[in-house]
Formats: structure tokens, sequence, C-alpha cells
């Protein structure tokens, strides 16, 4: 049995290829492309406007590449988690967080994640590959509220420097006239700062940046973040200096308050020292607990007076609510140590059928 090309993840230039090598007309590239990203269709024999036999000859070796989620759960604050499941029965998450008029979708990048980081439990379950632009792009299109979303950010599982070509040809396609038509101003890349791809992301892309810091301090956040010996982040502040943030792209700095660990006011002086200049916000991140980690949250008293320190020297400063924590949902607690194929006995509470 052939394996079938997903046409889901397909560049306009690489839509111009199927249609050459299934000897049609140049012309139904475009066609594709506006079945696959505007009309989103699931199947190729939706595709109306191009004949029967042709649908059959690109039937032969390709597909749409859509799936349904396995499973999804609902947190009480309307946060919805969902499991998908790769091309090689991996399993990944994506989280769908409602509020306001906003709908945003964050995605993951990878299956786990390499850097391990002490507060995460995605780096717990190791790495276990890349995901393709189909990979990501599925989780946008096969959510229930995939025609509401008006955010995506790619803040799920793995670091997604660490699969840059498929990063970068997602966010093309999600920006692109042929494909999405998204305004970059509507995605937002989480990082650790791994400067080399970064350095290309800044320069590929308009795409909002966010910044996980956690620590002003060297050695203490590297205690946290084995990342920081490669990429330290005085660096990645280097880096970011050089790049005009008063347009239409957002910086901001992702920080975790964990208690008498890195909540004090010299910590939040020793932030605005390293951030002093640069056009950007912080947003502080209430810790979840996850098993194995000796660590607590800050209090809400603190977070308030980091809060207040930051935004009197003019830094642009926030508490992010936390959401769906009741469902394993919320920041630093995805993980899927499970295989589809082998899943644990017992109730997973993801009762509900797509």
């Amino acid at each position: 049995m052939i394996e079938k090309k997903h046409l889901l993840g397909m560049t306009m230039d690489e839509f111009y290829g199927v249609v050459g090598e299934c000897n049609l007309p140049r012309f139904a590239a475009k066609q594709l492309a506006d079945w696959v990203y505007k009309k989103k269709v699931t199947s190729i024999d939706q595709m109306t406007n191009i004949s029967v036999a042709n649908r059959a000859l690109l039937s032969e070796k390709y597909d749409v590449g859509r799936y349904n989620p396995l499973e999804f759960q609902q947190s009480v604050d309307g946060t919805v988690k969902y499991l998908f499941k790769t091309e090689n029965d991996k399993l990944i998450e994506a989280v769908m967080i409602p509020e306001d008029d906003r709908a945003t979708l964050c995605v993951s990048s990878q299956v786990g994640c390499k850097l391990n980081c002490l507060f995460c439990m995605t780096g717990k379950q190791g790495f276990n590959g890349n995901l393709t632009a189909n990979e990501i792009l599925n989780q946008v299109y096969s959510v229930r509220e995939a025609e509401n979303l008006t955010n995506v950010v790619f803040m799920g599982m793995g670091e997604p420097l660490d699969n840059y070509e498929e990063l970068k040809k997602t966010l093309d396609i999600m920006t692109a006239d042929y494909g999405m038509a998204w305004s970059p101003k509507r995605i937002t890349v989480s990082t650790t700062g791994i400067t080399p791809k970064l350095n290309r992301f800044l320069d590929d892309s308009n795409a909002h940046l966010a910044i996980s810091i956690h620590s002003p301090e060297p050695k203490q956040r590297l205690s946290i973040m084995p990342a920081e010996k490669a990429f330290p982040i005085a660096g990645v502040i280097d880096l970011v200096r050089q790049y005009d943030w008063t347009k239409q792209r957002r910086l901001s700095f992702e920080y975790i308050m964990f208690d008498n660990f890195n909540d004090s006011l010299l910590h939040a002086k020793g932030l605005a020292q390293m951030l002093r200049g640069i056009e950007c916000r912080v947003n502080l991140i209430r810790f979840h607990a996850i098993p194995g980690v000796d660590l607590k949250s800050s209090t809400k008293e603190k977070m308030e007076a980091f809060r207040d320190y930051l935004t009197s020297k003019g830094i642009t400063s926030t508490i992010r609510s936390s959401r769906g924590e009741d469902i394993f949902a919320a920041c630093g607690m995805l993980s899927t140590m499970r295989s589809p194929l082998n899943p644990p006995k017992g109730d997973l509470g993801l009762k509900q059928e797509m």
C-alpha cells in the first residue's frame, strides 16, 4: 500500500509540484490550496471544481491529511485540552483557551522536549520527535473551535525553535495569501532562546515573540533551565536588542514565580535592569505544581509586589490568569507519557466523543 502524502502543510510551490506530478493544469495548484486552507475540506472528493478523473489521480498518491483529536477534556473555566495522535503513533496535546472575545489555541511543535526544564512536565517525558507542518496545522484545523480561533500561540509541547524548519513552514502557510491569510499579530512563538534559530526567526517572521526567562541570575536560571548553559540569557537579550520592537511585532518575557526562589524584589530589580531600554512586557505566571518537583508558587502578595516594582520602572507587567489547571492544561503541565496503542487503565476523564 502506497503511503499517501498530505496536502495540509504544503506550500504553494509544493502544490505546483503536485499538479505537475499528476499532469493536472497549473491553475489546479491554486484550487488545491483554496480547498485545503480556505474551504477546509477533509477529503479530495469534496473538491468539486476539479474533475472526477483528476480527483481520482490525486487520490492515488495524496490525501488532505486532516484527522480529529482522539479525545478532549474541558476545564471548569472553559479551557479545553485536546489529545492528538501523530503519524508515528505518538501523542501530543493542544489547548484552547477562551477569554471574552478571544479564542486562543496553544499548539505543540514537538513530541516531548529536549530541554528538560525542572518545572515543566513536557520535558519529563523526554524527546520523541519533531512535528511536521501537517501535524502542527492539523491542531489548528481540527479542534472544535477552529472556525472561531482568534490567536495561536506556540506554547504547547516542545521548543518551537528546535523544530525551526517545520515552524517556519507553518508560519509561512498561516500568514500567506494562499494559506490562512492571518496577520502575524495573531501568532506568538515562545522560546527559551536558542539564539542561532532565534536570529533566523526574527529575520524571517513578524510573529510575536515570548521568551522564557524565569530568573535574571544566570546560575539560578541554569539550575532550573539547562538550556542556559548553551544559550545564556545574556546573549538572548543582546540579540533581541538589535531589533525594533516599537512596530507591529511584540516582545514579551515569561516569568514563572517560585516561592522564595526567584520572587524577591532583588530579582525584580535584576530583571528590570536586564530589560532596561527594551520595549517589552513581562508576564508573571503562577507555578503549577507537578509531581516530583519540590517547588511552590509565589504568593499573590509577592507576585503583586514584583509586578508593581517592574511597572514603577516603566516595564509593562501583568499577572497571567491560570487556566485549565484542573485538567493539567496550564503552563508547564502538558504531558502524554502513554502510548495510544497501550493506554493506561482507569478513567482519564476524556470520555466525550468528537
